[in-house]
This record gives structure tokens, sequence and C-alpha cells, in this order.
């Protein structure tokens, strides 16, 4: 659901002068990559999220804060970045995702111990994301 929603805020923002004319980063992906990574990182990160919520009482409220702030910044982040090419408000919402995805990872390490495998992708995809931005704001 947050794909699709993303997708539809970004209004083709991949694929606008503005974005196309953008000074990227050496090592940004083509963009094929981009619909690979996102659809096998939240698949993983549904797993993951089945996985951390049965440890947990059903439905723990900071469980799901946390998780509904994941998805707000997830989301936001399209709109922000393409549709309203508010690149360093974008920087600040991917830096924020990139921070929970992180606490995410770290504290629950030793209660999920191996299933952590499963959000290691986003953090990393994450990483790569973040920095792509932030040369983006730097160099245009």
């Amino acid at each position: 659901m947050a794909l699709g929603i993303g997708t539809l805020l970004m209004e083709d923002g991949p694929q606008k002068e503005w974005y196309l004319s953008l000074n990227k980063a050496p090592w940004t992906p083509p963009g094929w990559i981009f619909g690979a990574a996102w659809t096998t990182i939240m698949l993983l990160f549904s797993f993951y999220m089945t996985k951390l919520s049965f440890e947990y009482k059903f439905l723990d409220k900071k469980l799901l804060s946390l998780f509904i702030a994941q998805w707000m910044l997830n989301v936001s982040w399209n709109y922000f970045f393409f549709n309203q090419q508010l690149t360093v408000v974008g920087l600040v919402s991917i830096t924020l995702l990139w921070l929970l995805i992180g606490y995410f990872t770290f504290e629950h390490l030793n209660k999920l111990r191996m299933f952590t495998l499963l959000i290691l992708p986003y953090l990393i995809w994450m990483t790569i994301a973040t920095s792509l931005n932030a040369y983006i704001v730097f160099y245009n």
C-alpha cells in the first residue's frame, strides 16, 4: 500500500525534466532498480514486522506508533522530493526514516536474532537513498 501511495504522490517525478536535469550522484542506480528494490524491501519488511508483532502483545502501542511513523516518512518523501521538489525537506524526511529503520534494526536484534536479516536490506537501501538525496541537495 505504501508503495502505491508513494508512487501516486510523486506524480511521475523520476521522468520529469526537473529530476532528469539534476546533477545526480555517480552511484545512482538505473531506474528499474528502484522498483525492484522497494518491492523486495517492503515484502521483507512485512515479514519482519509480522515476526516482531508476534514477539510483543498484539497491537503494541509503541510498535504500532513507530510503524505508522515509518509509513508516513516513507510515503511523504515521495511527495516532498518529487512532487514539491523540496529536496532539503526530502533529505530531512529520509534521514529521519533512516534513523527509524536503524532503530528497528538494532533495538530488536536480540529478540529477533536471524529475523533481523529481513530488515537489513531496508537499512542498506535507506543508507544509499539518503546519500543520493544528500548528493542532490549539495550539488544542485
